[in-house]
């Protein structure tokens, strides 16, 4: 998978995205809304079991206690986690349908450094064009297919241009 002005190529095809509000960087930190540049691979597939069928043997359910850890001094920074967590997180499991279904990626994992970015994940848009938190977003139907194809190891290439501010989207 590499990412193009166009969107995610994936083989023939490609797949309109959003990337973080800030754009792409080689100098990725927390909080800062940019995706990071780099080859990353997919690690692992959540899916809301009570909003979708299992996209792949592989897909783990999100439940109402999965966390992500987004504080940098805690142990379990950028790493699933469960509730009760005092630690800043995010929860897996939100209202929206934002993630109903992530991949997330080797970014900054597995061996965390303080700082440097957590939860880089391919997730569902909010809309065309509206940038991300530093994630890769999609069409729902998009997302279903990617995490159809995809599997453990896949890499998504990113590249540190400064002309890839936001994929166009197709009208």
């Amino acid at each position: 998978m590499h990412l193009t002005p166009q969107g995610l190529r994936v083989g023939g095809r490609i797949l309109p995205c959003s990337i973080g509000k800030a754009g792409i960087t080689a100098a990725k930190r927390e909080g800062d809304h940019a995706t990071p540049a780099g080859t990353h691979r997919i690690t692992g597939l959540w899916y809301r079991p009570d909003r979708l069928a299992r996209p792949a043997p592989w897909a783990r359910p999100i439940g109402p206690g999965d966390l992500w850890c987004d504080d940098p001094a805690h142990p379990l920074y950028n790493q699933h986690a469960r509730s009760p967590l005092a630690a800043s997180h995010e929860r897996l499991r939100r209202a929206d349908p934002l993630y109903d279904l992530i991949l997330t990626t080797d970014w900054n994992w597995p061996e965390a450094r303080p700082g440097q970015g957590s939860a880089i994940f391919l997730h569902q848009w909010r809309r065309p064009g509206f940038g991300t938190e530093g994630c890769i977003a999609f069409a729902r139907p998009h997302l279903i297919w990617l995490a159809r194809h995809a599997r453990p190891g896949t890499t998504i290439r990113v590249p540190a241009s400064s002309s890839l501010k936001y994929p166009k989207i197709p009208a």
